[in-house]
């Protein structure tokens, strides 16, 4: 699904996407830093030629540039590893809350406010469980 835009970008800012999008399309076809770096400067000199333009050549210019990055897209480009379509997008596990009942006494002792913080929302939890639903059954509380 595509994301509705908030605001309308201005022309400025479309330009800059362009250029950054244009040199991320440069690292993905130039793995040698010093063969990118060259590829960035011409790039770079590209855009400052045509940056004093018109607003009717410039958008002509914005049109022609996003055409030329769409026909020399990279095959496979490079993407950062936590970045959307990255191989560990979205991988940073949340530890789940239970797991501080199991940290050791001396552990404990090191954050006395916090845990006893802890203890009484657990307390106020229990409560308020009971009360939305109810004391559970003796005999469901059997594991089996």
């Amino acid at each position: 699904m595509a994301q509705v835009p908030l605001a309308i970008a201005s022309h400025k800012r479309q330009v800059c996407s362009l250029y950054k999008r244009a040199l991320r399309n440069l690292e993905a076809w130039y793995d040698r830093r010093h063969d990118y770096r060259y590829r960035a400067v011409q790039m770079r000199a590209r855009f400052d030629e045509n940056r004093c333009k018109d607003l009717g050549e410039g958008i002509r210019l914005l049109a022609c540039g996003q055409k030329e990055l769409f026909e020399t897209k990279h095959f496979q480009p490079k993407t950062f590893a936590n970045s959307a379509g990255g191989c560990a997008f979205e991988r940073e596990v949340i530890p789940p809350d239970w797991l501080l009942d199991y940290w050791h006494p001396l552990e404990k002792a090191q954050f006395p406010e916090y845990f006893a913080k802890r203890e009484q929302r657990k307390q106020q939890y229990v409560v308020w469980w009971q009360k939305q639903y109810g004391k559970p059954d003796p005999k469901d509380l059997g594991h089996h």
